[in-house]
């Protein structure tokens, strides 16, 4: 079930809602069920690489000997 991002032109709100396919929810705050579906924002990439980079060096330092 994906994530959907949706307008309501009655209360002009923009809310997600999870949404099975074929389903028209209704909205959160004053129930209309004629929703504008939005475009979503893409997510940034991740930063993971830098981020184990900087957690191992700090375990290194702390002396912990993980695997992580």
């Amino acid at each position: 079930m994906p994530i959907f991002d949706y307008r309501c032109p009655v209360c002009d709100r923009t809310f997600e809602l999870l949404v099975r396919s074929g389903e028209t929810p209704p909205c959160p705050h004053c129930g209309n069920t004629t929703l504008e579906k939005q475009v979503s924002a893409p997510a940034a990439p991740p930063q993971s690489g830098e981020l184990v980079k900087r957690a191992r060096a700090q375990a290194r330092r702390e002396g912990h000997f993980s695997n992580y």
